[in-house]
């Protein structure tokens, strides 16, 4: 009888590192938006009122999760899970990278923070 670890073990990897990249995303993101993310995109407001809506981008993101499983899942069991986990991670690792390329409050104003917002989402959604 073969052990049960053995039988799910790509399973179990790609679990695995599914996790690890959205732990990755989440502690990294949370780090930039208590250190850089609140004068960066909310410039006009006091040092306090930076912290929380820059925390308020942050937990966009956990708004998103239950939305994306729900979409992620449905086209899992229509496409397959493979396709849908390489989009997935995509869509995370994407939005991602395109925050790091985001122009601030000072280049163009009330837009900033609306594609931080939109691409949290997206990170979430993933």
């Amino acid at each position: 009888m073969t052990h049960p670890y053995r039988t799910h073990k790509r399973v179990l990897t790609a679990s695995l590192v599914g996790t690890a990249v959205e732990f990755y995303d989440f502690y990294i993101y949370a780090t930039a938006a208590a250190l850089v993310f609140g004068p960066l995109f909310f410039p006009s407001e006091s040092a306090s009122a930076q912290l929380m809506l820059s925390y308020m981008s942050f937990g966009l993101a956990f708004f998103a999760r239950p939305v994306g499983a729900i979409a992620f899942g449905h086209f899992g069991d229509r496409i397959g899970r493979k396709s849908t986990l390489v989009a997935s991670l995509l869509l995370m690792g994407g939005s991602t990278l395109l925050i790091a390329f985001l122009p601030t409050w000072q280049m163009v104003g009330w837009v900033a923070p609306l594609l931080l917002c939109i691409l949290r989402f997206g990170q979430g959604f993933g």
